[in-house]
């Protein structure tokens, strides 16, 4: 078959066997095939119509005679690219070179682990601009969405070029050429104005050095920039000691220097992750204000509140917007390791909002979603938005960070590494790893005494062991409240310091101080999703069983993919136990124990649930798999392992006589 190259970055062009294919000169028909190229899903007719056209005469129409166009162009014999299906168009260009996902692809993979001559061939890809030279009129939403797709690849070029200059001799040709165009692209980015100086300080051209320098100050003055770290690594790179590397000498002078630039607002910790969330946009003209300004707000607090990591102040933030500066260029030169950004949209009847979470450094995209809204009640929506938006960010940074921290060796972690490694351990539910997960957060805590989190994460440890009774009860309950209590004397305003020693005082029996610190940890940030399916949890037991069930689904809602959702969803099902409910504590005790990190205890519940609903070979099959594992395990020991009222105890009891569990 013919091979279809289709490119993107630069002029659109489409080519067959390397011969150029003529395009109808339509720009909307050129957008629509690039925005469908892009698009990780079918796309509904009425968006492409809202995206495109202005209020025509007959979009859906003009629509069809794009599909029409692009399906002249694209299918072949035997090959249909073009697909309709229902009100819904995508393209299939699985089997086309298309340089844009070929560059998407590589920054998902992390452009760290390409070897050179991938590198090289992925710098090659950029002949320009994204869709250069296409501009529609009275087309205010695709503009938006082309603006974005500029920025975003120019970072990922930017990104490219840094990566490959890092494995090339840096006084060579090839990197020098790479190095222009690097600070063309990214001109207020200190890393490449340094390798470059370093460049051609190593081809002995420090005159020419010295003219870059000049210049790259009077551009730095022109922004009200501070100019005082390139100038430090340009003194680093002509005072270097014998056997220095000149990159070694000037990043040794730059990184320090680089977190104390004035339009940071502050020193990032090195040892945590840090965010901007740029000014959301109104994508109706990309003005900003009202609706946008204070949902961003909104974010920022809420981030803030649930110090996870550092998040930069709205000042600074909404300075760097007013300059016009694209997100991943505020990103570096506020040096933080992620930057959110988002547009808000208000066609008839509907909300909608657009997020992206960008890696900083690698220009990858983290996370992208696209909430849609019928704004019956806008603040009541606002606030479900933005529930799901920082709590998707939260897990997503997480996520992200104890992946890195895997790939690293134990001995090199600093303390936000060694704690997520510790995260990535706990997270797998087995004794062993749980103290692996110990080890770990222990080390953090050797690191950086004052790390709040990490204190939390050592008691979620001896918690474990105390629930799954892989050590003595009494004792490692003693531990999980001491490390709680050392939590609490770091950070009183951390919501998981009061979450660990919520979990802990149930452990000793204080179910109402248990309470009150669970509900701390929620008012001091709505959005923590383990704090409110703790609440489920104490609630489940022996508290209100009807608030269980609203912890739960409210946990879920905002952490719809976390690695307790076997006990959020257990959580729901004992509380159904307690109200009568057995056929919907049975339906939610089988959903939790189909999730992979399922142990023992939640297998347990599965059981007792369906022997209550009467699903006696269901929960014997459970109750089989348990035996496999621990042969003596009866009802007393599920009994033993929570803090059931009476009335629930009986039901349990009588559950477990129907499969001989009693």
């Amino acid at each position: 078959m013919p091979i279809l190259s289709v490119r993107l970055l630069g002029p659109l062009m489409i080519s067959c066997n390397d011969m150029s294919v003529a395009l109808p000169s339509s720009r909307k028909l050129r957008a629509l095939l690039a925005y469908l190229a892009l698009a990780p899903h079918p796309v509904g007719r009425s968006r492409l119509c809202e995206l495109l056209w202005d209020v025509p005469n007959d979009p859906r129409g003009e629509l069809r005679w794009c599909l029409s166009k692009l399906r002249g162009v694209l299918d072949m014999p035997g090959r249909r690219r073009v697909s309709t299906q229902g009100d819904t168009v995508a393209l299939d260009l699985s089997d086309c070179l298309v340089d844009a996902l070929e560059v998407s692809r590589a920054a998902t993979q992390g452009l760290g682990t390409l070897d050179v001559d991938r590198l090289r061939a992925l710098a090659k890809l950029f002949a320009g601009d994204f869709l250069d030279g296409l501009e529609l009129e009275r087309s205010p939403h695709v503009n938006s969405w082309l603006i974005a797709q500029r920025r975003r690849f120019s970072a990922c070029h930017a990104a490219v070029l840094e990566q490959l200059v890092g494995s090339l001799p840096a006084d060579g040709d090839e990197a020098i050429a790479h190095l222009d165009t690097w600070v063309e692209l990214a001109p207020f980015d200190t890393r490449a104005h340094a390798a470059l100086l370093a460049g051609l300080a190593g081809r002995g051209e420090a005159g020419a050095a010295e003219e870059h320098l000049a210049a790259a100050e009077r551009l730095f003055r022109s922004e009200e920039l501070d100019f005082a770290p390139l100038r430090a690594a340009w003194r680093a790179i002509r005072d270097r000691q014998p056997g220095t590397s000149l990159r070694a000498a000037c990043l040794s002078t730059l990184l320090p220097l680089a977190a104390t630039m004035p339009t940071a607002p502050g020193p990032v910790e090195p040892s945590n992750a840090s965010l901007a969330v740029m000014p959301f946009v109104e994508e109706s003209g990309g003005t900003r204000g009202g609706l946008a300004d204070g949902f961003t707000h909104d974010i920022i607090t809420r981030l803030a509140k649930l110090r996870d990591f550092f998040v930069i102040a709205r000042g600074s933030v909404f300075a760097l917007a007013e300059q016009n500066i694209a997100p991943e260029d505020a990103g570096r030169r506020l040096n933080v390791d992620y930057v959110a950004t988002g547009t808000v949209r208000s066609p008839s009847g509907r909300l909608i909002v657009s997020v992206e979470l960008i890696e900083v450094r690698s220009a990858r995209i983290v996370w992208a979603e696209t909430f849609e809204r019928r704004p019956d009640d806008i603040f009541s929506v606002l606030d479900d938005i933005g529930n799901s938006i920082v709590s998707s960010i939260s897990a997503e940074i997480e996520t992200v960070e104890r992946n890195r921290a895997m790939l690293k060796a134990p001995s090199s972690l600093n303390a936000w590494e060694a704690y997520h490694r510790g995260l990535w351990h706990m997270y797998r539910f087995t004794q062993a790893e749980n103290e692996q997960a110990r080890h770990f957060f222990a080390r953090a805590l050797q690191l950086d005494p004052t790390f709040a989190r990490a204190y939390a994460g050592l008691s979620f440890t001896h918690w474990q062991s105390a629930f799954q009774r892989w050590g003595d009860r009494d004792r490692e309950s003693a531990l999980a409240f001491e490390s709680a209590g050392h939590s609490l004397l770091v950070d009183d305003h951390n919501p998981a310091a009061h979450w660990a020693m919520g979990r802990a005082l149930w452990l000793r029996g204080e179910q109402d101080g248990s309470l009150l610190e669970l509900e701390r940890a929620v008012d001091l940030s709505p959005n923590f999703a383990l704090g409110h399916y703790a609440l489920s949890f104490v609630h489940s037991q022996s508290g209100d069983p009807q608030a269980a069930i609203g912890s739960s689904d409210h946990s879920r809602h905002l952490s719809p993919f976390d690695p307790l959702l076997f006990g959020m969803l257990g959580a729901r099902a004992m509380a159904h136990v307690r109200l009568g409910q057995f056929e919907e504590a049975a339906e939610w005790a089988v959903k939790a124990a189909a999730r992979p990190n399922a142990h023992a205890i939640i297998l347990a519940i599965a059981a007792h649930c369906l022997a209550l609903a009467g699903r006696l070979d269901e929960a014997r099959g459970f109750a089989a798999a348990i035996r496999k594992t621990r042969p003596d395990y009866c009802a007393d020991d599920f009994i033993g392992t929570f803090r059931f009222e009476p009335d629930a105890v009986a039901l349990f009891r009588q559950g477990a006589s129907r499969i001989g569990l009693n």
